[in-house]
């Protein structure tokens, strides 16, 4: 059997407070692996919403979930996290010695001395389509994420779903697939102004074609998917020819095995403190919107504040001995040091 990975913090969730969680951490010396069981970093931002604007990070009047993460991945470079992605943690248990046991889906293993939830309102799974028998081509034919878009090359794709995923794939894919069909249960779309336009004019110049309906049946030839059958509002059908089926009807947060690890939960949110946002198991932090505590507020700016708070309580938990000083980047040569720039000379 492997040994474990062994790290000083282990952090849950890639979204943007787990992605700044690497940055506090960094700045007090405390280096990081990041685990998130979806297969790219930005949580929810990247997953729900990559090209709607978000207004109230400080100092950005507006950006991008998608700006929002390349800037957090660009702040943290510095500190060379490394991301274990595609996989959902399935244990974490205490050791003797203090040390926390993680074992994710992978098989992978971290003895950690201190791990941060950053896990937003669980870990993302994906809605799948509800259809007896399709699951047999999951990951063949039947995909819920993209990893290699070139695979759809010269095929007959089918896209499912009417929010920003669904949309972007298929213009993505209008002129390297050898079709596109989008297919919706109605003709009203969750996407940006700018990619339902967009859709809606490739239709028209019939590069691709837009189907309102859903699926109820699937057709099947030497034991690949070759045809589903797709049922409009009045009850009518058709049979359309696939080579792969591409689902994007969103993502089911779950709790998951984090229910069983002895933390204390309030309507599937962890309670924290306000001093230090560890949970009742000391070492374990929770940040961002996986926690709960008075006044709680779910705001990407609010699990900013907690990230810097439980960094700094981690960094006390770590060295109980040691008196950690509040420095600043302004005027910090170890932190210019830590970040890999210039220290200016400040009167």
């Amino acid at each position: 059997m492997n040994q474990p990975t062994q790290t000083d913090a282990l952090i849950i969730g890639a979204g943007p407070v787990g992605l700044f969680q690497v940055f506090e951490l960094g700045l007090l010396e405390i280096k990081s692996h990041v685990i998130d069981s979806l297969p790219a970093v930005g949580g929810q931002c990247i997953e729900l919403y990559p090209d709607k604007p978000i207004y109230d990070i400080p100092a950005i009047p507006v950006c991008t979930g998608r700006e929002l993460t390349n800037n957090l991945l660009k702040q943290i470079e510095p500190f060379a996290p490394q991301f274990h992605l595609g996989q959902e943690v399935t244990s974490l248990e205490c050791q003797g010695d203090g040390h926390f046991l993680v074992s994710t889906s992978q098989g992978k293993q971290f003895l950690s001395k201190t791990v941060f939830v950053a896990a937003g309102v669980g870990a993302f799974q994906p809605r799948t389509l509800k259809l007896e028998g399709i699951e047999a081509f999951e990951g063949k034919q039947l995909f819920y994420h993209v990893n290699d878009p070139e695979r759809f090359t010269d095929k007959q794709i089918v896209i499912c779903g009417g929010g920003d995923s669904a949309l972007d794939w298929a213009l993505h894919l209008v002129g390297k697939a050898k079709s596109v069909t989008l297919l919706h249960r109605r003709d009203d779309f969750k996407a940006t102004p700018k990619a339902i336009g967009e859709m809606r004019r490739l239709c028209a110049e019939q590069k691709m074609a837009l189907l309102i309906g859903q699926i109820s049946s699937f057709e099947t030839k030497h034991g690949r998917l070759c045809a589903l059958q797709v049922t409009n509002i009045d009850g009518l059908s058709q049979t359309i020819p696939v080579d792969d089926l591409l689902v994007f009807f969103g993502l089911s947060p779950k709790l998951g095995p984090i229910a069983d690890w002895g933390l204390n939960i309030d309507r599937k949110q962890i309670t924290v403190d306000t001093e230090k946002f560890q949970t009742n198991i000391p070492g374990i932090y929770a940040v961002g919107d996986i926690n709960i505590y008075p006044g709680k507020k779910k705001l990407i700016l609010s699990g900013f504040h907690e990230a810097a708070l439980a960094a700094f309580a981690a960094a006390a938990y770590l060295q109980p001995e040691k008196q950690i000083p509040l420095q600043y980047t302004t005027t910090s040569p170890k932190l210019h040091k830590a970040l890999g720039v210039s220290s200016p000379n400040i009167e």
